[in-house]
């Protein structure tokens, strides 16, 4: 199980956010996010919000830090990515297959 975090440098509601990814399924996401006791109303689309507080949190867990242009990257090399506004698949689908 590999996730991926990038920095917490999105700013929202008075504080600054990371984005929580995986590369293999939303499930996978899903199952990382309930170990860390992440509610699931934090994910949005294609990934989960983390304040920066939770950010050291998921790096212990085992998430791997890369930059925000990483997670685009490897959402979209997953076939995971989601846009805001485009119609998708189901929460909790698998990616495409190659």
């Amino acid at each position: 199980m590999t996730l991926y975090i990038d920095p917490p440098t999105w700013p929202g509601h008075g504080r600054l956010w990371s984005h929580l990814v995986s590369d293999v399924s939303y499930a996978e996401l899903h199952a990382f996010a309930d170990a860390l006791g992440v509610p699931r109303r934090a994910f949005e689309r294609d990934h989960y919000d983390l304040p920066a507080h939770r950010y050291a949190d998921a790096v212990s867990a085992g998430a791997l830090e890369v930059s925000s242009r990483e997670v685009v990257r490897l959402l979209h090399g997953a076939g995971l990515r989601r846009r805001k506004g485009a119609a998708g698949a189901a929460p909790g689908a698998q990616p495409r297959s190659s």
